[in-house]
């Protein structure tokens, strides 16, 4: 079946050569994935694929956003319009902390099939990136046996894919996979890596200039703001369901 970036690639060959829009490493961010939509003035807007709408991204890019979509991409979401898509053997043990949320095989092609699907989704609605999240399953109870060499092919897979697409993509979290992954990805979002004691493992990714995005869900830490502008990175406060605006750094 042709997918829906064929289609636009076969409409308009234009799209084909063009390259993912480049993140500044020193931009302002917003990331919100519940709740409505908050607009402070910030370059980059980290929101939901799913649940914002084609007129809501196209707005924020007249205003000059970069508007990078978040989608989980190692894990099934029940309440996702593709949910009945996915074979049942694909789907395995739930994420303990989020109700209807399941680990997925992504070795399986039918699987990626549907995540190219959303990718598609992401160039039709005018995404600039892809923030895709769960992806390092292999570390995780997730009772479909996935293994570290192939989490990593796969995230190689899902940033070739992305960057056909002509979407930047970022590292949600896995820090211990970037060793393998830097060059394949054009920025990072980390949660908590203060608190997991991990920052440290974004030395080489921040000296080639790629942004580092942080976001801690505590109380605004001055201490912490010291040291992330110290290490190039752009931390951020949050309350922990991501539903208003949180608070940067200076």
């Amino acid at each position: 079946m042709r997918s829906l970036f064929t289609s636009l690639v076969l409409l308009y060959p234009g799209l084909a050569s063009a390259a993912p829009l480049a993140i500044p490493a020193d931009a302002s961010w917003h990331l919100q994935l519940n709740g409505a939509l908050q607009t402070p003035d910030r370059q980059v807007y980290d929101i939901d694929l799913y649940d914002t709408s084609t007129q809501t991204i196209s707005n924020l890019k007249t205003q000059g956003r970069i508007v990078i979509c978040y989608f989980s991409a190692g894990t099934w979401e029940d309440w996702r319009s593709d949910a009945k898509l996915y074979p049942k053997a694909a789907i395995g043990r739930p994420l303990p902390d989020w109700p209807g949320e399941r680990w997925l095989d992504y070795r399986r092609s039918e699987v990626r099939m549907l995540l190219a699907k959303r990718l598609d989704l992401a160039r039709s609605k005018g995404c600039s990136g892809v923030d895709p999240d769960n992806v390092d399953g292999y570390a995780n109870d997730n009772g479909l046996g996935l293994t570290k060499a192939q989490q990593i092919n796969f995230n190689r897979w899902l940033a070739d894919e992305a960057h056909k697409r002509n979407l930047s993509v970022g590292l949600k979290n896995a820090v211990e996979l970037l060793p393998q992954l830097v060059g394949h990805v054009d920025f990072a979002v980390n949660e908590s890596c203060y608190r997991y004691e991990e920052c440290s493992g974004y030395a080489a990714m921040r000296q080639e200039g790629t942004p580092i995005f942080i976001a801690e869900y505590r109380a605004y830490n001055a201490k912490l703001c010291t040291s992330a502008k110290a290490s190039g990175f752009r931390l951020q406060f949050f309350n922990l369901d991501l539903t208003g605006t949180g608070k940067p750094c200076p």
